[in-house]
């Protein structure tokens, strides 16, 4: 198949030839416009919570790049002979309810008629151009701190098999309708190099676009992972999502596991997260401080996960 050849104006800031969270155009000296769209199928019964959850989900991009959403559109794909209206109206409640929390304006959106039902939004924000926010650039001497814990999609699996305690579910749920805005905002003034949102992917996929073809290496400890819980119980009786083993397939040989990591966590490491939190990465002098300011914010789970070394090629390691 040919590659796609896309013309790049002069005042594209970030495009199509990076993995970031979304493009971003530079409009004035002080302003450029960012703009991302993201839909999800169902992964929880209670359509207002779907509805939740996609909506919080499509936010994120916005404020992983450092920037403020201002507008939203849905992006609805709607079984008609399969659900009824009202269902409808439900999820698109809400997604209305994070949009009003997130003080962004919905200005419509467009459905159709499909065999799955999918829902998202298609947000535009704006950032100052000097102060955008990208997903590689990560230096040695860094620390990783990730803001959110890990473990949506195992338990997730272990919901939809009907073997989930319903307090973790609600774990999972009250991490993946927390709103990144707050986390977003304890980013500004401080030396962020690279960042982005923790989403399919998983830690590991995130961390390897974060690195890209740079020669350093991350360390992961494992002991520092924060987990949802119930993750680890449910990834150690074997309720691992699919796209784990694709996340796994697709880091490959760039990542190293000790042996003497418990199998649950090197697991979760690869686990595809809906709604994820920030994943960040700064100079070590100034994660403790990141961490004191993301606790106080909200975000009780953020950590200090991993530091950053200087390597012959690009590495991950995860160590005990």
């Amino acid at each position: 198949m040919k590659q796609l050849v896309v013309p790049v104006d002069a005042n594209v800031i970030v495009g199509m030839d990076t993995s970031d969270d979304a493009g971003v155009y530079r409009l004035t000296d002080e302003i450029a416009l960012i703009q991302t769209l993201d839909f999800i199928t169902p992964i929880v019964d209670d359509p207002f919570v779907y509805g939740q959850i996609a909506v919080t989900n499509g936010l994120s991009d916005i404020y992983a790049m450092g920037g403020r959403p201002l507008t939203a559109l849905n992006i609805v794909c709607f079984p008609v002979s399969t659900f009824s209206l009202d269902t409808l109206a439900r999820v698109l409640q809400g997604g209305q309810s994070v949009l009003d929390t997130a003080g962004v304006q919905l200005l419509g959106g467009h459905s159709v008629d499909d065999p799955e039902f999918k829902y998202g939004v298609s947000v535009t924000g704006i950032v100052h151009p000097d102060r955008v926010l990208t997903n590689t650039g990560v230096r040695p001497g860094d620390a990783i701190v990730l803001s959110k814990a890990l473990g949506t999609g195992i338990v997730n699996t272990a919901v939809k098999a009907g073997m989930a305690d319903p307090a973790h579910a609600a774990s999972a749920i009250r991490s993946m309708t927390l709103l990144n805005r707050d986390a977003a905002a304890c980013l500004e003034g401080r030396t962020v190099h690279a960042c982005t949102d923790v989403t399919g992917f998983g830690l590991m996929g995130h961390l390897k676009e974060m690195i890209g073809n740079d020669p350093v290496a991350v360390h992961i400890d494992a002991k520092a992972v924060p987990l949802i819980p119930g993750a680890a119980e449910y990834a150690s009786s074997g309720l691992i999502p699919a796209g784990m083993y694709r996340n796994r397939d697709h880091v490959g040989a760039l990542c190293t596991v000790d042996p003497s990591v418990p199998r649950e966590v090197a697991d979760i490491v690869f686990d595809p997260q809906t709604s994820g939190g920030l994943l960040v990465s700064l100079p070590a002098a100034e994660a403790e401080a990141l961490c004191a300011a993301l606790h106080a914010c909200g975000c009780p789970d953020a950590r200090i996960i991993g530091s950053v070394r200087e390597s012959e090629r690009p590495a991950i390691a995860i160590t005990p």
